[in-house]
């Protein structure tokens, strides 16, 4: 650990932000970097806890009390090492995870937990201007080829470990641009595309090979692939988004989120899209749905220049603190109040939407809502809700994005044309700690075989699949699981 009392002399402090009425006026990243000083108090905080359960907090199982030790000596290259050990892309997860690691923080049960986030995030910033990221491939080859289909997290996380592996690795990615969810579904105001190209520039440096606008299944027969590679890995995310079918669904104005999200980031990289301008300039914005995708709807409405913004989550409203049926060291579901809510938005918990409503030209007008009450079980876990009788209302919109996650990968073209096996939420079929499919040679890691979740879920699954295909061809694997957290602990 750094400094044996550092949790009693010095408080959590996050980095200064630029102020919400200045940080709307752009699309740009708004969080500024510790001082040295601060960075050096911030990883002083990490405790000698003896059991870190941050470790076991986080899918990646980041070594965090040995990476924070090493920031508080300012030895770069160590903090560099160890957290690269287990993480191929902290620069993504330091900008956008939840930080389940920090809920697990021993120092979180009665003070504010170590900015554990921060940290790392400042770990991989100085490594690039130091100079200490580079090329893992090796020279010598395996002379083995595999197949990354889909180029967000997942994919780039499996495709990264088996270059480390040395073999020839070619990544697949339908759109334009390789980065999938990174690219094109987190605003640019969270996750700037300099940061994604950089890493991709790296990968490419590593020897893999990108090659976009081209979709399996359909621009290239998915059977011709799996026999010119010695393995496949499905990578293609959850993509199916959640309808809400109810009526007036019809009228214009009304989007699915991800179509309004990925618009906006293609504008902000000046890149052309075909179809209507999707914009919330002037207009009555409802938002449908309480997560992040809902909160990253509502921070590009407001750079936009929304007229009003509303956020409806059929949810009830969160607790401010754990509870007994969230105990320490679970990721507990409190509220959440993002930097975009801190930008401007009323947001209403308990809402049920029962139609959208035209103006008589099939435009959208308003919505009519019930207030709704959910009963629980003993777990204080919701069963059903109950609309509030007397409730219904109609509020005015002429925009609603639909932001109520996703249910499971496409079907059309690759999977139905592979036959792979589907489970009972119809995603690919592949048992966590195998990633193996029916079909031979190929595999499935990230949301199209967890369904939807976090990118640190999905750097996690593409390492550990990437772990499988290398012992598929070679018969044994040098690349680090997390089962290797222990060993290489008994290092640093």
């Amino acid at each position: 650990m750094g400094k044996a009392t550092g949790f009693k002399e010095f408080n959590r402090e996050l980095p200064n932000k630029v102020s919400p009425a200045e940080r709307v006026k752009n699309y740009k990243e708004f969080e500024s970097l510790y001082t040295g000083e601060k960075l050096n108090e911030q990883s002083a905080r990490c405790m000698d806890c003896g059991i870190p359960f941050c470790h076991s907090g986080c899918p990646l199982g980041n070594i965090i009390p040995e990476f924070n030790d090493a920031v508080y000596r300012k030895n770069w290259e160590e903090a560099y090492q160890i957290l690269s050990s287990t993480n191929n892309f902290p620069e993504f997860t330091g900008r956008i995870c939840p930080a389940p690691c920090e809920s697990a923080c021993v120092l979180g049960i009665n003070k504010p937990p170590v900015a554990i986030e921060e940290i790392e995030k400042h770990i991989i910033e100085i490594a690039y201007e130091k100079n200490l990221v580079k090329p893992t491939a090796p020279i010598i080859k395996t002379g083995k080829k595999v197949a990354v289909i889909g180029s967000g997290p997942a994919g780039l996380a499996a495709a990264a470990q088996l270059a480390k592996a040395g073999h020839a690795v070619t990544v697949y990615e339908r759109d334009d641009r390789p980065g999938g969810l990174l690219r094109y579904g987190i605003p640019d105001f969270k996750l700037e595309k300099w940061v994604v190209e950089r890493r991709v520039q790296l990968m490419e440096d590593d020897g893999i090979v990108f090659r976009c606008n081209l979709e399996i299944g359909k621009d290239l027969p998915a059977d011709e692939l799996v026999r010119s590679n010695d393995a496949v890995v499905l990578a293609g995310g959850s993509t199916i988004p959640r309808n809400l079918p109810i009526p007036g669904r019809e009228l214009k104005g009304i989007h699915f989120a991800m179509d309004f999200l990925k618009q906006q980031n293609k504008r902000v990289s000046g890149i052309g899209f075909d179809g209507e301008d999707i914009l919330a300039t002037g207009k009555d914005v409802i938002v449908i749905g309480g997560g992040d995708t809902g909160s990253d709807c509502v921070g590009t409405s407001n750079r936009q220049g929304a007229k009003s913004i509303k956020q409806f989550e059929v949810m009830m409203q969160p607790p401010q603190q754990r509870t007994q049926h969230m105990p320490w060291p679970t990721y507990p579901m409190v509220m959440k109040t993002t930097s975009s809510h801190e930008e401007g938005c009323d947001r209403y918990w308990g809402i049920n939407t029962k139609e959208f409503l035209g103006d008589g030209n099939g435009n959208l007008r308003a919505i009519k809502i019930t207030d709704v009450s959910w009963e629980l079980d003993v777990m204080n876990r919701p069963i059903k809700f109950i609309e509030v009788a007397g409730s219904e209302r109609e509020i005015e919109c002429q925009r609603v994005f639909l932001a109520m996650g996703f249910l499971h990968p496409q079907h059309e073209g690759l999977l139905n044309s592979l036959n792979v096996h589907l489970d009972e939420r119809k995603n690919v079929k592949a048992k966590e700690g195998l990633y193996r499919t029916n079909v031979s040679k190929v595999f499935a890691a990230g949301d199209m075989r967890r369904g939807q979740s976090l990118v640190v879920w999905a750097i996690s699954e593409g390492r550990e699949a990437a772990r499988k295909v290398d012992e598929f061809l070679m018969g044994h694997s040098i690349l680090e699981s997390r089962d290797a957290v222990n060993q290489f602990e008994q290092v640093f």
